[in-house]
């Protein structure tokens, strides 16, 4: 019998979220970001958090929105062009930043939901991202040792979900969610549309149960866009 794994209310979720949680955050700029999960934490107030994703959305929306509540001690991240308010607390040293080249940063991601515990890369090799990591050298080409990345948590944003948490991502928005959703102890999922178990063409699940335990109808959902440029056609 499957497991239903939808809850009415992300408040409670968001208070069982203690200081000092490292949680990784799908989402690539403001597309597909889990919007619910990051204003319930901001209500919340839960502070000195790791916050895993690829930027740190903008001053106003998205994590932004913890950024500016003073909530996140550390950011690693691949982008970071996008927060005066990221600049401002990171140059005062209000925020540590581990600065991770993107498709590594992926990697790690990917390799602590799978159990890997570390892997070698070229990426690199031979700038600040090297120092201090173990170097080994590979049929004569050097790498160095990037190691997985786990959280407490994982919030994701998919447009179909199903009650026993079985996962549809939508076009670009899928981006890091697949792979945040492996990587966290406790993962959330905000669902847009939510169907009854079996609904869903297994052959079009991008994110099986086994990795969600907690999923939520979202609904509506304000999309916005960072920057809107248009060609006054």
């Amino acid at each position: 019998m499957s497991k239903n794994k939808v809850i009415t209310s992300i408040e409670e979720v968001a208070a069982n979220i203690q200081d000092g949680a490292t949680i990784i955050v799908g989402g690539f700029g403001l597309c597909g970001i889990p919007e619910k999960m990051i204003l319930a934490l901001r209500d919340k107030g839960t502070k000195d958090l790791t916050i895993v994703s690829n930027n740190c959305g903008v001053d106003d929306w998205g994590l932004g929105l913890l950024l500016a509540n003073k909530q996140i001690k550390k950011m690693i991240s691949s982008y970071v062009g996008e927060n005066k308010i990221f600049e401002k607390q990171f140059l005062s040293g209000e925020l540590e930043v581990e600065l991770v080249p993107q498709g590594t940063l992926a990697e790690r991601i990917r390799a602590g939901g799978a159990g890997i515990p570390g892997f070698y890369t070229a990426t690199g090799v031979g700038t600040p991202i090297a120092e201090g990591k173990e170097h080994k050298v590979f049929n004569g080409k050097t790498y160095i040792l990037e190691e997985g990345i786990t959280g407490d948590y994982a919030f994701v944003k998919a447009w179909k979900g199903d009650k026993q948490g079985n996962l549809v991502f939508r076009k670009t928005a899928r981006n890091f969610n697949p792979l945040a959703a492996m990587a966290g102890k406790i993962t959330i999922a905000e669902v847009e549309e939510l169907v009854e178990t079996g609904d869903l063409n297994p052959d079009e699940i991008h994110t099986p149960s086994i990795y969600v335990q907690h999923v939520f109808h979202g609904q509506t959902y304000e999309k916005r866009i960072e920057r809107r440029m248009t060609t006054g056609v």
